[in-house]
């Protein structure tokens, strides 16, 4: 597929982040998507054909790939790279709604469409919510698919169509492990981020919401 839908996405919500919400895109730009990209892909591009067993049995060998493998890494977080950056959609359609609505009335309805406050603030709050459910989501689904963040060497496989219990090789284990490690890693890195903002957040406009309020009382 190409990414770069995936990349003007990220550019295009760029403008409407806060400080730690364009670090959450550098990062997902950078160290994700890039690395993806440019390395991971093709580490893992050939990991059926290269996983091997010590038995010719017709069918044993898929069998074993199957179970042990349900669904590809690399596929996987293709899909969770494009789930955690779709939810910033709904801060460009909010945005473009703002702007054809003071088209519509011909007249200025907000001080800036893509400033953070009323319902676009709500729907920042929604999209960081949703980003940070899907990083958790998809590090579990990780973690149970795959017995824990690792790559073995040798694994036994004892299905049929297999007559025995086979000793099945994965392909470069310690290559796939690193960059395990690094992906879950920054997976990490981008839930510390979404929660930060989200907090920052809270606390700015509840500090703004207050200070309003005791203003009005004083008066």
């Amino acid at each position: 597929m190409s990414w770069g839908f995936l990349r003007d996405l990220l550019s295009g919500v760029n403008k409407y982040s806060t400080g730690i919400g364009r670090i959450w895109i550098a990062v997902v730009f950078i160290f994700r998507l890039l690395v993806y990209i440019a390395a991971a892909e093709n580490i893992w591009k050939y990991e059926h054909d290269e996983f091997e067993c010590n038995i010719k049995q017709p069918g044993c060998e898929n069998v074993c790939f199957d179970h042990f493998f349900p669904v590809s890494h690399i596929r996987l977080w293709a899909l969770q790279l494009i789930m955690v950056s779709t939810p910033s959609l709904l801060v460009v359609f909010h945005v473009a709604y703002r702007e054809n609505r003071e088209k519509h009335h011909n007249q200025k309805l907000y001080k800036s469409p893509g400033e953070l406050d009323g319902g676009l603030l709500c729907t920042y709050l929604i999209s960081l919510i949703l980003k940070t459910g899907f990083e958790i989501v998809f590090l579990v689904l990780f973690y149970k698919l795959y017995n824990g963040f690792k790559v073995p060497r040798l694994v036994k496989c004892d299905i049929r169509p297999c007559p025995n219990t086979v000793d099945c090789y994965i392909s470069k284990p310690t290559e796939k492990m690193i960059f395990l490690c690094f992906l879950v890693a920054t997976s990490c890195l981008c839930i510390v981020l979404n929660l930060s903002e989200l907090s920052y957040l809270v606390f700015k406009y509840s500090i703004k919401c207050y200070l309003k309020r005791y203003i009005k009382k004083r008066q």
